[in-house]
């Protein structure tokens, strides 16, 4: 499913669900037509809107404070898969450089050893700065 999509029916489930609350609040009194809250709407509608939607913040703010700490483990974990992933890339590319050793400096594979060298220090830079920024999370 594409985030979109997931995100637009989570908004509207959250939407019907705060309507129900706000129906539920209004009491037995309240219209249960779902005509939606403007200037033809009767007060009890609007009031039972308002709170819908506060309900809805406090749901929100709730469930950002219990995810808080899963967010902050789960960006230390990418940053360290991410830097795994790029020492894979150094290994290969160490290894290419270390086999094409011999012609470093005018052999015949002299520009094969400066691209393996060339991109293994670049992925090893990577590397380090990703185990680095996930140190200082």
């Amino acid at each position: 499913m594409k985030p979109q999509t997931v995100g637009r029916v989570l908004g509207v489930g959250l939407r019907v669900a705060g309507r129900m609350a706000g129906q539920r609040l209004a009491g037995p009194g309240g219209d249960s037509s779902g005509a939606v809250a403007g200037s033809s709407a009767h007060p009890n509608q609007r009031q039972a809107g308002r709170q819908a939607g506060r309900t809805s913040a406090n749901v929100a703010r709730g469930l950002g404070g219990f995810v808080r700490p899963f967010k902050r483990v789960g960006g230390i974990l990418v940053l360290e898969v991410t830097g795994v992933f790029f020492l894979l890339f150094v290994l290969v590319f160490g290894q290419m450089a270390w086999r094409v050793r011999a012609s470093y400096a005018h052999g015949p594979d002299h520009q094969k050893f400066l691209v393996a060298g060339g991109l293994a220090l670049v992925f090893l830079y990577l590397t380090v700065s990703s185990f680095w920024r996930a140190r200082r999370r």
